[in-house]
């Protein structure tokens, strides 16, 4: 394959929001609820997030920026009645309803991983790669998310030749969306037509299929199946199947809690899938690459629970330059012995995972998003690469510019109180109007216009 020719998996981290906050708002998301109420540290967790980032520019990786969204969402509060001049609007919001003003602060958008689904070049019929925002309705301040994620997207993937953008689908639980946390490509490599794995956890049409019974399912069969229309995946290309509902009900509230995929590797717990056995079967009869490496953690190793713990499978699989596989997780992993003693025997066995590294997440473990949960993944050639807007690609000089921007504007201290502050709201948009021009983004931000 020719230097033009070759493709790459692009990892687009969030960057962490300055009112990364824990408002214990994802009803089951364990570490969520438990973390309410906790005060959070926002310039901690950004600086967090770009130190893996700079990480994976400097083990050879591809590295990208996704930007933050706004917030509060002003415009949101006023839709639910709140009167006045923006500082009212927060005044009235902090008195009369705490919880809304919480959800319009959520700095949820850091999990691009909810983001959208992607689906590269090499899987569609047309041969663009093709983006589509999820609509994530399943929780109102994630449900604020899908305009500006959209024109976020078209900021970063801004050549209409090369990248096709979807509207979120409709805002309707019949098409809950969750975006690449229940989707994941199987391939021998990158730049090859890979076997795109959809993963829903419930139907709104067919009664048959049973959900979970104490935890919403986010993702929906009818939302996957539109989605993989949209991107105009070849049916031999694509496959659905559903998530264990047992395991939905003990925490995992997306399919990226308990199975990653990278390249010809599926590592996955062995209760991720209802029926398991048949799952796996038919992933193995789809996949029309040469080899799949299918890596099944068993539960008598690794319990579903201490798998929520330690995010051990909202870790990320990556491919290094060298052709080796590495598992890139939370330090959590290493502090349950259980996990640790799992990965020391996994890496080795006889399988592609080789090496592991752990990164210090707490800021944004805390609230429920591990490695996997911060980055939304684009297989790319180096033509696309080009295309892409080059100000949201992760250097040394990136690094230092945005840790430079977080030291300035963040603040290293956030309660519940605070979000009544109005100079809060200066401060966030002073920061996105830097980080504008930063990353080139032009007019995303609905405060500029």
């Amino acid at each position: 394959m020719s230097e033009q020719n070759s493709s790459f998996e692009v990892n687009f981290d969030g960057l962490v929001g300055p009112t990364h906050n824990y408002a214990g708002l994802s009803y089951g998301n364990v570490a969520s609820l438990n973390n309410a109420d906790a005060i959070s540290n926002p310039k901690e967790a950004a600086l967090q997030g770009l130190i893996k980032m700079k990480a994976m520019h400097d083990m050879g990786l591809k590295q990208g920026v996704f930007a933050p969204h706004a917030r509060p969402d002003v415009s949101a509060l006023r839709r639910l009645g709140f009167t006045g001049n923006d500082t009212q609007v927060l005044n009235k919001a902090a008195k009369e309803s705490p919880i809304l003003l919480r959800t319009c602060y959520s700095a949820s958008a850091m999990w691009t991983a909810n983001a959208a689904t992607v689906s590269p070049s090499q899987d569609t019929t047309d041969g663009k790669v093709h983006f589509t925002s999820a609509n994530l309705n399943n929780k109102f301040h994630r449900s604020l998310e899908p305009s500006t994620t959209s024109n976020l997207l078209k900021a970063m993937f801004n050549d209409d030749e090369t990248f096709e953008h979807h509207t979120h689908l409709p805002d309707q639980p019949f098409f809950g969306d969750e975006g690449a946390a229940n989707h994941t490509r199987l391939c021998d490599e990158h730049g090859a037509k890979g076997l795109e794995v959809f993963v829903y956890g419930a139907s709104s049409l067919n009664q048959q299929i049973v959900g979970p019974s104490k935890f919403p399912a986010r993702q929906t069969l009818e939302a996957s199946e539109a989605i993989a229309r949209l991107h105009k995946i070849p049916n031999e290309q694509r496959i659905f199947i559903q998530q264990n509902p047992e395991v939905i009900d003990q925490g995992v509230f997306h399919n990226d809690v308990i199975a990653v995929g990278n390249a010809n590797v599926l590592f996955c717990h062995e209760q991720a899938f209802l029926n398991q056995a048949q799952a796996l079967t038919q992933i193995r009869q789809a996949y029309t690459g040469e080899k799949l490496h299918i890596v099944e953690v068993p539960t008598h190793a690794v319990s579903v629970q201490d798998a929520v713990k330690s995010y051990l499978f909202n870790s990320q699989l990556v491919s290094l330059p060298d052709g080796s596989m590495m598992l890139v997780a939370p330090e959590e992993c290493i502090k349950n012995q259980k996990v640790a003693d799992y990965i020391e025997s996994m890496l080795s066995a006889n399988n592609p995972i080789n090496a592991v590294k752990f990164f210090d997440l707490r800021q944004s473990m805390q609230n429920g998003g591990g490695p996997a949960c911060l980055r939304l993944r684009v297989a790319l050639t180096q033509t696309e690469l080009s295309k892409v807007n080059q100000a949201t690609l992760m250097s040394e000089e990136k690094f230092n510019t945005l840790s430079q921007w977080v030291e300035k504007h963040y603040r290293d201290k956030l309660s519940d109180h605070d979000l009544a502050d109005p100079q809060l709201l200066v401060e966030t948009r002073a920061a996105l109007d830097d980080l504008t021009d930063i990353l080139n983004l032009g007019s995303v931000y609905e405060f500029q216009k």
